[in-house]
């Protein structure tokens, strides 16, 4: 079923202000509060007014939900949460407190969720890559181990309160403006639990709780890259109550590597070439991530900035089989100092290219001596600078 819109909710219009919305909300609250309305639909639609006041008195939420609606404030970005939102009666502050007092009822033995922890992990490049197991090591909250989180020590009485009688609530009679009103609020004496611990444990003083290290295994898969979160479900604190437990999540820090840079599924590495290889041609073995090493085929007249690929030899898409590709780009070696016969080698090349044009490939020869030729110039190169 649609939720209904918020500002139709509380009877106002999308250019009011706060305070005309917190006007509208008086009303509305007054009219379906379940002390005072005993209609079988009043505790929802009271639900409904609570939520609609409290996105549409929130300027960021408000904004979210111009832009994007019931979307914009139904999930919380960073951990994959829904939208904690508020309670039910409570979380009014001082506007709603003035009118009913606590309303809410809540006891403090209800199972409250743990909270989500944050760690960070920096990863080596191939680890990133391949995929790792690690071991962290976390400081988080957990049930004592000596009185199982029940918070006396063991053996002693826990006795039931004798102000609310275990319920954890009392309830008073309050006259208003507004007319009589029940006021429901936590017990003073036992601070909602409904008994009174005598003899609090040593060790957690009565909290039931207590902060410990431990280490936790990590399975990191092939292809995460720096600034990505891998999530541990149920490795945060510990929830109250029987609460359900917080998440752990992790962090990703990646190393640079000193031969490869990344590209999202793609690696690169940068191949040095001398001017005679990139003009001849060669073949040149290419280091993998793997360990291996590929043999590739530079051809001739190869220009400086040009790419060649090397299909499946990149990083692992996240959760398959497939593989980016190693882009392999030549970066030409051009020598800052010369000896006096390859200088002269050089100079034979440039009159060589003057008197023949440029872009022409060096001929096969011209004569009974090879190495007078521009194919046997270019040789001497070769050796020259190899």
């Amino acid at each position: 079923m649609a939720k209904a819109d918020y500002y139709e909710t509380l009877g106002v219009s999308r250019q009011d202000s706060e305070e005309e919305i917190r006007k509208a909300f008086r009303k509305k609250a007054m009219e379906y509060h379940p002390d005072r309305n005993k209609a079988p639909h009043a505790e929802e639609k009271f639900k409904e007014i609570n939520e609609a006041y409290q996105v549409l008195t929130d300027p960021k939420k408000r904004s979210q939900y111009d832009h994007l609606g019931h979307a914009g404030v139904s999930g919380a970005g960073g951990f994959d949460r829904p939208f904690d939102g508020f309670d039910v009666f409570g979380g009014f502050g001082d506007i709603f407190d003035s009118f009913f007092g606590d309303a809410t009822g809540r006891r403090a033995n209800q199972p409250q969720r743990g909270a989500d922890l944050q760690q960070r992990l920096v990863l080596k490049f191939e680890e990133a890559v391949f995929g790792v197991e690690k071991e962290v090591e976390i400081t988080r909250i957990e049930r004592c181990r000596r009185c199982s989180g029940a918070g006396n020590e063991p053996g002693s009485k826990v006795n039931t309160c004798s102000t609310c009688r275990g319920n954890g609530q009392v309830r008073r009679t309050q006259r208003s403006l507004f007319g009589q009103f029940a006021q429901i609020s936590t017990c003073p004496t036992c601070q909602g639990k409904g008994s009174v611990i005598q003899t609090p444990c040593q060790t957690c003083r009565g909290g039931g709780m207590e902060r410990r290290k431990r280490k936790t295994a990590v399975t990191i898969p092939a292809g995460v890259q720096g600034g990505m979160q891998v999530r541990l479900t149920g490795e945060g604190d510990v929830g109250r109550n029987s609460g359900p437990a917080g998440n752990l999540y992790i962090q990703v820090d990646v190393r640079d590597h000193n031969v490869f840079t990344r590209e999202d599924f793609d690696l690169f590495y940068r191949l040095p070439l001398d001017m005679a290889e990139a003009a001849l041609g060669v073949e040149k073995e290419v280091p993998t991530l793997d360990g291996g090493m590929e043999t590739i085929k530079v051809p001739q007249g190869t220009q400086p900035g040009s790419e060649f690929r090397i299909k499946g030899k990149g990083v692992p898409h996240l959760n398959s089989s497939r593989r980016g590709d190693l882009r392999v780009l030549v970066d030409l070696q051009v020598p800052r100092n010369l000896s006096a016969h390859q200088r002269k080698l050089l100079e034979e090349l440039a009159n060589s290219l003057a008197v023949n044009g440029k872009g022409k490939e060096p001929p096969e020869g011209d004569g009974d001596d090879g190495d007078n030729s521009d194919k046997g110039l270019f040789d001497r190169l070769k050796g020259a600078f190899s």
